[in-house]
């Protein structure tokens, strides 16, 4: 008799190890009733175990009632025949629904041999991807948990609980046993709670936690000091003038000098600022170009690194001679840094780590290890550092108090800032953070959706400087804060004025027809005055010109071609709007000037009033009194004597004054100078109500009376862009600084 397909199927089934005794086992053979296409015959004949009636001349065939295909009837028989109650047959009354007890009732162990071999292959693969991917055993780490989730914890609870069912139920191989199926019902409860304590130990990392606001407020302690006291007037030859960026561009074209190895290494995009011997440079080593190079030249190792001088631009590649670099991020094997420092200390978790050279030039790998302080995953900080020597391997375990001076990376920037914005947030309260927010402050952000943040050198040290503005980060700061990234020291200094951003586009503006960018501003001490300093670079990233921007008022901008011309313009910027400029020897490069006033005449640039002056005695040079700062000149005349301060401008012969000195340190009374014909040189004319940007620009510029009661034929307005002294130049060699 031919095999159905139904019986094929069991049948297959049965071979594969799957219990099939709940299948119906056929149905008994209905009465033949007439056969009609696509009908259902009328046969009542019942089949067993779920089984069909017959319909038709075609025969019936045994119902699924056992299988897991709940509530079908039998096949009833015929073309089209209907399955069902009532159609070919009575049919069964269907199984119970889909489940998975066929797992249980069918799994059994292999044999001790089997289990044994298989237990030995487990732990291979087990320890083979634990060393290829190194991760920390510490209960802190995220990698840690999702590792014995997937090895550990899911096997364990699934075992656990097939077990439980076989005893429960009984197999073929298990006899069943209600107290063994209970204790491993229990036991499988055990994955399933150390789920649960990593979970409660995830939820009282957060911040709304109650007591964790104050706990992430103080993982960054920040003392208020003063600016001026604090940070040193900057020395133009430390001074780095060239960001990330450039510095890659300069060390990659030095690669030429090392024509033999061109073809086989190419310089990391590491590039960490350090201070090295008292200069702030770029230091990043080299790296294997390809596998095939590694496997070539691993012999040998790294044979240098690339350095690069952030004050005088210049970028070497330093060979190492007989200590080449063997540890690094580009060794595949046993010699990458990363797993050979994780595998010799399994416990720690390493943040980021950084390539660094001591003070010799030889090169080290800092390794800083992270920390959870609040819950167990919150609070991230770093608690020891290991330092590992790029040529030998050796490592040292050493605390931040054991640290040696010329490290200068071991808290990442990105960590310090999220430091210091927990502060910011959580200084009054978690609800305040989001709710009334008050004092709550953020470090300003970046141009292109990163973190804003730059490096300065300060005590031998590299520290992290970023702005901080309100929660509602507009444009403006209300200071800003350094941190050290060796001792995590942190100062908040309180200074209010423009954003990085915004002094970024003013120095843009100066040169926006030559369309070059700024690079991201460092914060320098200038004449005491908090001042950013930025490269203009053009659109190849060479860097072009040089710009500075008074933090408090930004619309100062001072651009050159050298970082001397810069601060000269800048310091004569500064004296001209009237702002104190000191230095450690009180004012900078500030001169004294008596005499008789040869001419004065007036201007408006944009939208400022400046009067220049010539004093007798003193040949070709032309004195700028800015308006408002230097309000007091609309009292003098031609012919009076003054006597005032001026910064000598570098480049040019029309310099600044500084502060006008008359009787008792007071210039004569504007109404004394009255009555003969100077109103148009008074405050009205000059700039209303004494109020920069508020001069008739009609009378500056369409030739009223000047302070000498002669017509202003000379005297130059400009409402646009800064003038050349050039464009400026009036009949009497009168002229601005740009």
């Amino acid at each position: 008799m031919a095999q159905s397909g139904l019986d094929s199927l069991l049948e297959a089934l049965r071979q594969s190890g799957v219990n099939t005794d709940n299948v119906g086992a056929g149905g008994g053979a209905g009465s033949a009733g007439p056969q009609t296409p696509g009908g259902s015959g009328a046969g009542s004949g019942a089949g067993s175990a779920g089984g069909s009636g017959a319909s038709g001349s075609r025969g019936g065939v045994g119902g699924f009632g056992g299988f897991p295909f709940s509530g079908f009837g039998g096949f009833g028989g015929g073309v089209g025949g209907g399955g069902g109650k009532g159609h070919g047959g009575s049919g069964g009354d269907g199984a119970t629904p889909v489940n998975f007890e066929f797992l249980a009732n069918d799994f059994h162990l292999p044999s001790k041999k089997w289990l044994a071999l298989i237990i030995v292959v487990a732990l291979l693969v087990i320890a083979g991807a634990y060393w290829w991917f190194h991760p920390a055993i510490n209960i802190h780490s995220t990698d840690f948990w999702s590792i014995v989730f997937i090895v550990v914890l899911l096997p364990v609870f699934l075992v656990l609980w097939t077990r439980s069912r076989q005893y429960r139920n009984g197999t073929k191989e298990v006899v069943k046993n209600e107290g063994k199926a209970k204790t491993f019902r229990v036991l499988s409860f055990v994955p399933v709670a150390v789920v649960a304590l990593v979970a409660i130990g995830a939820v009282m990392s957060m911040a709304i936690f109650p007591g964790n606001a104050e706990k992430y407020s103080n993982v960054l302690k920040t003392d208020t000091l003063e600016f001026a006291q604090d940070i040193k007037e900057v020395n133009y030859s430390e001074i780095p003038v060239i960001d990330r960026d450039s510095a890659i561009l300069l060390g990659n074209r030095e690669m030429g000098s090392i024509p033999e190895y061109v073809s086989q290494f190419e310089v990391s995009n590491l590039y960490s600022q350090i201070n090295y011997q008292g200069t702030p440079v770029r230091v990043s080593p080299l790296g294997y170009a390809d596998l095939f190079k590694w496997f070539t030249n691993r012999d040998g190792g790294i044979p240098a690194y690339a350095l690069v001088n952030m004050t005088t631009q210049d970028a070497e590649i330093v060979r190492l001679g007989d200590s080449p670099i063997y540890y690094s991020a580009s060794e595949p094997l046993a010699r990458n840094i990363d797993r050979h420092v994780q595998l010799k200390y399994p416990f720690y978790m390493f943040g980021e780590k950084s390539f660094e050279i001591d003070e010799d030039g030889h090169p080290w790998w800092i390794c800083p290890v992270r920390d959870f302080t609040i819950g167990l995953f919150g609070g991230e900080t770093i608690s020891r550092v290991v330092l590992c020597d790029a040529t030998t391997g050796e490592t040292q375990d050493l605390s931040l108090e054991e640290c040696p001076e010329w490290v200068d990376r071991v808290f990442p920037a990105e960590l310090l800032i999220q430091q210091y914005n927990w502060w910011g947030a959580y200084n009054n309260g978690w609800l305040n953070s989001f709710l009334g927010q008050e004092g709550v402050v953020r470090t300003t952000p970046g141009t292109d959706g990163t973190l804003g943040y730059n490096y300065i050198a300060k005590d031998d040290d590299v520290w992290v400087y970023t702005g901080v503005t309100s929660a509602t980060a507009d444009n403006s700061i209300i200071g800003f804060v350094l941190v050290n990234q060796r001792t995590q020291e942190s100062h908040f200094y309180s200074v209010a004025g423009a954003t990085e951003d915004s002094a970024m586009e003013s120095a843009e503006g100066q040169v926006q027809n030559l369309r070059y960018t700024s690079t991201f501003p460092l914060l320098i001490n200038v004449g005491n005055q908090p001042t950013y300093f930025m490269a203009l670079k053009d659109g190849a990233g060479l860097v072009k010109k040089f710009a500075m921007i008074d933090i408090q008022r930004y619309q100062n901008v001072a651009v050159g071609d050298t970082v001397a011309d810069t601060q000269k313009a800048y310091e004569a910027l500064l004296a001209t709007n009237g702002v104190v400029a000191e230095g450690e020897g009180g004012t900078t490069d500030v001169v004294t000037v008596k005499g008789v006033i040869r001419s004065l005449n007036q201007a408006v640039i944009e939208g400022n009033t400046h009067f220049y002056v010539t004093v007798e005695g003193e040949d070709g040079a032309i004195f700028d009194f800015a308006l408002p700062g230097l309000l007091d000149i609309v009292g003098y005349k031609v012919g009076d004597e003054i006597s005032f301060t001026y910064v000598e401008a570098a480049g040019s012969n029309v310099s600044p004054a500084y502060e006008i000195l008359g009787e008792g340190g007071k210039a004569p009374a504007a109404e004394d100078a009255a009555g003969d014909g100077t109103e148009a040189a008074g405050i009205d004319a000059a700039a209303g109500e004494g109020s920069a940007g508020n001069a008739a620009p009609a009378q500056a510029a369409a030739g009223d009376e000047n302070a000498s009661g002669e017509p202003e034929d000379d005297v130059v307005q400009q409402n646009g862009a800064a003038q050349t002294p050039e464009e400026v130049a009036a009949g009497d060699d009168t002229k601005q600084v740009a």
